[in-house]
């Protein structure tokens, strides 16, 4: 980039009457270190990237968060307890609906992966 300046004040730049030459350098950060605290699976990210899943055989193949590498973080399965009747839900390799994923951390903060059922609509024939 470069910077021409033709004020009054008899112009900026070097002390020769050169003009000041201008660079900008783009700093790029690390890639993001991925794992699960429950299996050997690890991942790799742009350092922007929010989250990572995968089916993780530590937690019977429900669909869990990854961790950032070396942050301590821990991850559970939350069982469903109440009735499932006609809904969709996830189960885990034991049969056991999950309804959640939850990652909490050593400064106390946490989140919730809600794994959401889905409704059946049941149609009757109309005669």
């Amino acid at each position: 980039m470069e910077h021409h300046h033709d004020g009054a004040s008899g112009g900026c730049g070097q002390p020769d009457g050169e003009p000041l030459i201008m660079s900008v350098v783009i700093l790029d950060r690390e890639p993001r270190q991925w794992e699960c605290p429950h299996c050997s699976v690890t991942d790799v990210s742009r350092w922007d990237m929010p989250n990572r899943y995968h089916k993780c055989p530590g937690l019977a193949g429900i669909t869990a968060p990854m961790i950032p590498a070396g942050s301590r973080a821990v991850t559970r399965s939350v069982v469903r307890e109440d009735y499932v009747g006609n809904e969709i839900v996830q189960y885990d390799w034991w049969g056991r609906p999950i309804m959640a994923v939850v990652t909490e951390r050593p400064d106390g903060s946490n989140d919730i992966a809600v794994l959401a059922p889905t409704a059946r609509m049941i149609t009757q024939a109309v005669m």
